[in-house]
């Protein structure tokens, strides 16, 4: 284990379908948009939680791989 203060986390990102917005977004004092794709249908990204990425937003259908499980943006809570 290292002593960073952030956990270093993958996550994978599928869309759905085209045209899924995936945002990362910094840490520090003020949070602010740092990076920006665009994922098609099937496409699928894989995101680290860094230093600079404390947070990733994701617009669109998708399905999020994470070690804590897998979550779907199209299904209601």
């Amino acid at each position: 284990m290292t002593d960073t203060p952030y956990s270093g986390d993958y996550v994978v990102i599928r869309a759905l379908e085209n045209g899924v917005q995936v945002n990362g977004m910094t840490r520090g004092p003020q949070t602010r948009f740092h990076h920006a794709e665009k994922l098609d249908k099937s496409e699928v990204m894989i995101a680290q939680f860094t230093e600079h990425t404390s947070a990733i937003k994701i617009r669109g259908k998708a399905v999020i791989y994470t070690r804590y499980g897998i979550v779907r943006t199209d299904e209601d809570a």
